[in-house]
């Protein structure tokens, strides 16, 4: 049995990263412990688990509660109710601070993204997480990153070498094709928050996607080439409309590097926990 370390943003969080993780690996007989920046309960982004606020009618009372793209767009079933588990548990309920987390207590180390801006920006901008994230890779821990917590990964340098600790590994993250996607999609029904789907928007003068997780991701790689993605054919995989299962595999694009894991978007999660529950 492996003890890992989740550490979350005080809010935002995507439900399923988080907590078909947890669920996967705790299921394995792994033990998880979470960390937030104050050591107080996080919250994963409602908007994800219920999908009320992602139609045109979103900001109406009572019809918010109909949503139709919202379901599409939230968290799938299981994940909810991995979500609904996740809320009871001793480990989420009471996580320690990022300031207090002695990384020697832990075996491994998992990233779970999220995207909306007002509380992941806090997670990917933390000096105290990035020099947690250089540790880890000094201390040849497993690491697993999914979605925006591959960024955390490529924002945190080595100052032994100037360099991202993903310098000359390979990766996946959330594409570019997946987040300009929901957020062109996005933009237009809730079009009073239209980038809820941009953690990190263009400049004037920055050419479309330049702030992409895809892209920010590739600028701290060795090669271009060794940020990887499904092939553009495999509809499956790269449409944004199938989900993996714990038995089903398909959908997902995983990609292994020694023992660093990294996936794509919360469609990737089971089978993204799943091997490395299988790692550990």
């Amino acid at each position: 049995m492996a003890k890992v370390l989740i550490p979350v943003p005080a809010r935002d969080s995507d439900p399923s990263e988080v907590a078909v993780s947890w669920r996967v690996l705790t299921d394995a007989g792994h033990d998880v412990v979470f960390a937030s920046p104050d050591g107080k309960q996080a919250h994963c982004d409602e908007l994800m688990v219920t999908g009320e606020g992602l139609d045109l009618w979103g900001r109406v009372p009572g019809l918010r509660k109909l949503p139709v793209l919202g379901r599409v767009l939230r968290a799938d079933s299981v994940a909810r109710a991995a979500h609904s588990a996740l809320l009871g548990d001793a480990a989420w309920r009471s996580p320690i601070r990022w300031e207090d987390i002695e990384l020697g207590e832990f075996e491994a180390l998992l990233l779970p993204g999220g995207h909306r801006a007002r509380g992941m920006r806090e997670y990917l901008e933390s000096a105290v997480l990035q020099t947690l994230v250089v540790d880890a890779f000094h201390r040849d821990l497993p690491v697993a990153a999914i979605c925006h917590g591959v960024l955390l990964a490529a924002r945190s340098t080595d100052p032994a070498t100037g360099r991202s600790v993903l310098h000359g590994h390979r990766t996946t993250a959330l594409t570019w094709q997946l987040e300009g996607t929901a957020w062109r999609l996005a933009r237009r029904t809730r079009f009073w928050d239209p980038d809820y789907y941009r953690t990190y928007s263009e400049a004037p003068g920055q050419p479309d996607g330049y702030m992409s997780v895809q892209q920010e991701v590739t600028r701290a790689l060795a090669d271009p080439a060794d940020f990887l993605d499904a092939p553009r054919d495999d509809r499956m995989k790269t449409s944004g409309r199938s989900r993996d299962t714990l038995d089903d595999e398909r959908p997902a694009f995983i990609v292994e590097d020694g023992k660093y894991l990294s996936a794509r978007w919360p469609g990737d999660v089971h089978t993204f926990a799943k091997r490395f529950a299988a790692l550990l």
